[in-house]
């Protein structure tokens, strides 16, 4: 577990996900606004289960102070292949560097598991966020209707 904070941002501690964490995960992901309108097919019906949960390396970024206990963010590493499958941070709090502790978090774990890049198909929304966490473009992920009919922005993170 890990603690950190900074001035614009409250403190977090960033915890390996347990079964019980699923329905919290399942809401944020469900609740997303860059999801919102055209893009709402892509997570209706999503679920974020317990046994994903444990087949995966799933954090989550809990709040303390006025966010004390709450999840205020996530992210699901899976080694083989590796890939960055998820990461969600809740509405009210992006731009806070939330997602910023969630992918340093992600690449130390990354290089922890031996790995020496980690692959990303971002949502469309998301594109910058990536490119200003050092990931770099390395083509498109083709669309894949019904649930994402656009193409998708794929990067990879260079593991060091």
């Amino acid at each position: 577990m890990s603690r950190r904070t900074s001035p614009t941002s409250p403190q977090i501690t960033i915890r390996r996900a347990v079964a019980k964490d699923a329905k919290r995960l399942t809401r944020l992901v469900r609740g997303s606004g860059a999801y919102a309108g055209q893009f709402a097919s892509a997570v209706a019906g999503y679920r974020v289960g317990p046994d994903y949960i444990e087949a995966h390396r799933v954090f989550v970024a809990v709040g303390g102070g006025e966010h004390e206990g709450r999840v205020l963010g996530f992210y699901a590493l899976v080694l083989a292949p590796p890939e960055l499958d998820l990461l969600f941070v809740a509405d009210d709090v992006q731009g806070l560097g939330i997602g910023r502790l969630l992918v340093a978090h992600m690449l130390s774990e990354a290089r922890a598991a031996g790995l020496d890049h980690v692959k990303v198909v971002s949502h469309l929304p998301a594109e910058d966020f990536y490119h200003r966490v050092g990931a770099v473009r390395t083509g498109t992920a083709p669309a894949n209707p019904p649930a994402v009919p656009w193409d998708r922005p794929e990067f990879e993170f260079r593991v060091l």
